[in-house]
């Protein structure tokens, strides 16, 4: 079921001093603690968790993300002052992902579910935002599934020991600006004008999107992209994805062979080689034909990408998507192709209520992603709330209601009426 929320009632919020995705302290609700957790995980690692509560709560709300540490995430002090325990928590990962994988990463997320478990929540229910969303719909799929049923290695063949986890099973699910995949998120906006990995300014100009002979054009006008050439780019995206994973692959089956060849006696150099595990770079990573042709998928979005206003900047930058990874990373991480931790593989097993909070100028997640999401979740009870609002919960027009508000307040009234505080 879909819904907007464009007549919820919220007072409009000056912008300044708001970064990002972070809360607002002067509405911290009152009485609010924070306690800090070192939690173990089964393989003997360790998770950082932040409990923010009032004392007293029977259901809590998990915000974990698995790229990043959500601390002081802006939707914090709704949940709490809803009546919920609000528990955030960072993977081993945090900021790092050349050692991220997403299977281990539920590791780490089952370790801090089994912690609130121990302190006596009743219910637990997740809220994924952006990256986060997938993750914890391949936690779901994962946990519902017999010890022995579970995968047993990541796409790049790492053992990952799920069946011997105890993975908690949830009560139920908040997607905020969900996107497909890591992966699928990738493949959406990879530049497929490189057709070298080891030369990313040498570019095949027929699939150039910032030329203007292919239809790009400056901000603030909207690139007009031919039917043509979004076919032809969409499939040399989809072959780019395949060719470094196809490297990664090889990659990881030299160094295994190499690893065999020296326990059975082999030279020094096949033991280096079976210990060497590269870190490779993969550069253009922010051309997302959408972000910049507004007729493609139109939605309330600004021109531009989550990174800025200038696409070769971003594009080319040190900071983007999928930037460093090894063979293992990019495999579960960053490929459509070969990553679990998608809606697609995953979210035909959400059984639990399931609220989705979709932001319609979020230049990150357009309508026909959001459409994709909400038909691929399971669940019987499934609703979708519409804000006007960029990926971060930002207004995009003075004047607009605060988006944050009005998705704080959605969530809020779903809790309420599903879960005991």
């Amino acid at each position: 079921m879909s819904s907007t929320a464009e007549t919820a009632r919220a007072e409009p919020r000056p912008t300044a001093g708001l970064r990002g995705a972070s809360w607002n302290a002067d509405r911290l609700p009152a009485g609010m603690q924070t306690r800090v957790a070192a939690v173990p995980t089964q393989d003997g690692a360790q998770i950082t968790g932040y409990l923010h509560a009032r004392g007293g709560e029977k259901t809590v709300v998990v915000i974990m993300h698995p790229r990043e540490l959500l601390v002081t995430h802006y939707l914090v002090p709704y949940i709490v002052e809803a009546g919920y325990a609000c528990w955030v928590q960072g993977a081993r990962t945090v900021g790092n992902d050349i050692r991220l994988e997403h299977e281990v990463a539920l590791l780490d997320v089952a370790a801090g579910l089994q912690h609130l478990k121990q302190l006596g929540f009743e219910k637990i229910v997740l809220l994924g935002n952006s990256g986060g969303a997938s993750l914890f719909s391949f936690y779901n799929q994962q946990s519902l599934l017999a010890p022995e049923q579970r995968l047993q290695r990541t796409p790049g063949m790492r053992p990952v020991k799920l069946h011997d986890a105890i993975m908690p099973v949830v009560d139920g699910f908040i997607f905020v600006a969900p996107h497909p995949g890591q992966g699928h998120l990738l493949m959406s906006c990879i530049d497929p004008a490189v057709s070298d990995e080891s030369k990313p300014l040498e570019l095949d100009e027929g699939l150039n999107a910032f030329r203007e002979a292919n239809g790009f054009r400056p901000r603030p006008q909207s690139a007009q992209y031919s039917p043509e050439f979004v076919t032809r780019y969409r499939e040399a995206q989809r072959g780019r994805v395949a060719r470094i994973d196809a490297m990664a692959k090889k990659m990881i089956a030299d160094r295994l062979e190499a690893r065999a060849r020296s326990k059975q006696g082999g030279s020094e150099r096949d033991a280096m080689q079976g210990s060497f595990n590269a870190i490779f770079e993969v550069w253009r990573t922010d051309a997302d034909l959408r972000a910049f042709d507004l007729s493609l998928d139109p939605s309330d979005r600004r021109w531009g990408t989550v990174w800025g206003s200038d696409p070769v900047a971003s594009n080319l930058g040190a900071v983007g998507f999928g930037r460093v990874c090894t063979a293992e990373s990019w495999l579960s991480n960053w490929s459509a192709l070969s990553s679990n931790a998608s809606f697609a593989k995953t979210g035909a097993a959400i059984k639990q209520p399931a609220l989705m909070i979709y932001y319609t100028a979020d230049n990150t997640v357009f309508p026909s992603d959001a459409h994709q999401i909400e038909q691929q979740i399971g669940s019987a009870d499934r609703q979708r709330v519409d804000i006007k609002g960029n990926h971060h919960g930002h207004a995009v027009s003075a004047g607009d209601p605060w988006p944050q508000d009005i998705a704080g307040a959605a969530i809020a009234g779903w809790l309420q009426a599903r879960y005991a505080r």
